[in-house]
């Protein structure tokens, strides 16, 4: 019978069978449905009703709890059981329990003891289901925990290693998507199992598929083959394709290879609260002007990728260099050249205790189910944190570990691809630069030759849309005379179009261009772009990736100056 249940629910029933646990968390997926049976006769059912009337279905009594809806039973003839229970209680104590049954947890916690205790001694098993755990024995400081948290929290620890509860046939499941929203003490308690309920794989994805809809009810409802919608919905649960499937029946409107790009853009962002955001792109690396070296190096990578050799790709990028380099485009232009989906983390920190650890797992979870994906993570250097954070009761810290263990699982490689993007890789943990996480480091540099300045400059051009009177190209850039990154290329030729707007005009003439070229200053500090410069070439993995003046300095003469940048003695 085993055989026939998901690897979460075979690992539950070995570990229960072992007789040394009796109470365990689920968290996770645990709001989908739950597939059952062999291949030929599989069904989906929903976790609660998949756990009362199948896992426990031998047992005499099946109990729910959450705050909600207080204590209810698998079927009536258990729930009159309890009522008799409660009223031969009250008639003992004078209490008025039957008549209205306690919702809050201790009370609640305190007539399901009793009336736990009262059926063990009879031989009687029972299943414990309790939902919304989070809600419960919530994460807190054990200082700032309040008195009913406590006391449900004793009530648990309690029945995880009471003897009575122990030799009887008795389990405790809790049920929560995030297992770091759950009181540390009961996590770690010795006497309970935490179970993660994964999201889907692939092939059970193509299965609940061809189960949903006959092959032809399928043709007439998609567009795309039944293969390519379980590979494309890689991320989504069971209950998220049923409503797709659903949608396309009920509405006639077949699902096509865009439409269900979008669908999924807006059920993964709302199943990660908002906290992911999907970066899209038309751009490839084409559209990138400059850094030569770096782009045949990610296009490398693309080539791999797309060969399917994972095994050569790196855990993750540090990209790095001035501001106004093209950092996060260059990012956004791989995730268009390779045609994996690129994501980008939004502030997943709160003020509230134990939400920002909360939402971190949400986020780490969906990434790892809806692999292959890449995740840009810009100024990285003031999002991550450090292991040695304070002054936020640890939260920095506990964050930087989270994705920091993350990172480092090899198992993600060339699935998860992390890019990491920052002027200053000084101020970023080693931990997280490190070989085995941020692998590869890219540093990105203004244009120096002649051919860069020009292919920058034709970039932005068509970029700002500006129209010339005639065919010209700068003598500033022709020259070098000054030196313009992206973004100072960009506000340049967009200063140029304004001018000529006052002027009446649609089309720059080059006179108007190279008077507003000339004119330009940079908003930067020059001493800050030179120490974020030498930053990027002590931190650049390959001396090929470097421009020709810096492949060959003296790394000490490098951090001398660095140094004196620092110091303010320049």
């Amino acid at each position: 019978m085993l055989e026939h249940y998901p690897e979460w629910a075979r690992m539950l029933a070995k570990k229960y069978l072992s007789r040394t646990l009796s109470q365990f968390i689920l968290h996770g997926n645990i709001h989908d449905l739950v597939p059952v049976g062999d291949a030929r006769q599989k069904k989906f059912l929903r976790l609660k009703t998949f756990l009362s009337e199948d896992f426990f279905g031998a047992r005499d009594f099946v109990v729910f709890y959450d705050r909600s809806s207080g204590i209810y039973f698998r079927d009536e003839a258990s729930q009159k059981d309890f009522n008799r229970a409660l009223a031969g209680r009250d008639s003992l104590l004078g209490t008025d329990m039957a008549g209205k049954v306690p919702k809050d947890p201790v009370r609640a916690f305190s007539v399901l003891e009793q009336y736990f205790r009262l059926r063990l001694d009879q031989k009687k098993s029972i299943a414990l289901i309790i939902d919304y755990a989070e809600t419960i024995v919530p994460m807190s400081d054990a200082g700032s925990t309040g008195t009913e948290d406590r006391n449900a929290l004793v009530y648990l620890l309690r029945w995880a290693h009471d003897p009575l509860f122990l030799v009887s046939d008795f389990t405790t499941v809790m049920l929560t998507e995030n297992l770091a929203d759950l009181n540390k003490t009961l996590i770690q308690n010795p006497h309970n199992s935490d179970i993660r309920v994964p999201i889907p794989s692939e092939a059970d994805r193509l299965h609940f598929i061809k189960t949903e809809l006959t092959a032809d009810e399928y043709k007439k409802h998609a567009k795309v083959k039944q293969e390519v919608l379980a590979q494309q919905t890689a991320g989504l649960n069971f209950i998220h394709i049923r409503n797709i499937l659903a949608n396309a029946k009920e509405n006639k409107i077949p699902v096509t290879f865009e439409r269900l790009a979008g669908i999924k853009k807006e059920l993964i962002e709302a199943e990660a609260y908002g906290l992911l955001e999907f970066v899209e792109t038309e751009a490839t690396l084409d559209s990138v002007a400059g850094h030569r070296e770096v782009k045949q190096h990610l296009r490398e990578a693309v080539h791999a990728l797309k060969e399917g050799r994972n095994d050569v790709i790196p855990m993750g990028y540090l990209v790095c260099g001035p501001v106004g380099t093209g950092k996060t485009y260059l990012v956004n232009c791989f995730s268009g050249e390779v045609g994996i989906p690129m994501v980008k983390l939004k502030n997943f920190r709160s003020q509230w205790q134990g939400v920002t650890e909360g939402n971190l797992e949400k986020i780490l979870n969906i990434l790892k189910a809806m692999a292959p994906v890449a995740v840009m993570i810009d100024e990285a250097d003031a999002y991550l944190g450090n292991r040695d954070a304070s002054g936020d009761s640890g939260v920095s810290s506990r964050v930087f570990s989270q994705i920091a263990s993350f990172m480092s699982d090899t198992t993600n490689r060339g699935r998860i691809i992390w890019f990491l993007m920052t002027a200053r890789p000084d101020l970023m943990p080693v931990d997280l630069k490190r070989q085995g996480r941020a692998e590869e480091h890219l540093a990105l540099f203004p244009p120096s030759t002649k051919e860069e300045r020009i292919e920058l400059y034709e970039a932005m051009a068509k970029k700002t849309g500006l129209k010339m009177t005639e065919p010209y190209t700068p003598k500033i850039i022709e020259k070098g005379s000054k030196s313009f990154s992206g973004a100072d290329m960009e506000a340049a030729l967009t200063r140029a179009k304004f001018r000529a707007a006052a002027a009446g005009k649609v089309k720059v003439s080059p006179e108007m261009l190279d008077e507003t070229l000339e004119d330009f200053m940079s908003p930067g500090y020059p001493e800050e772009v030179e120490l974020q410069t030498l930053h990027a070439v002590l931190e650049c993995t390959s001396r090929a990736l470097l421009p020709k003046e810096y492949r060959d300095m003296d790394r000490a003469v490098i951090m001398d100056r660095i140094d004196e940048l620092n110091s303010g003695t320049y």
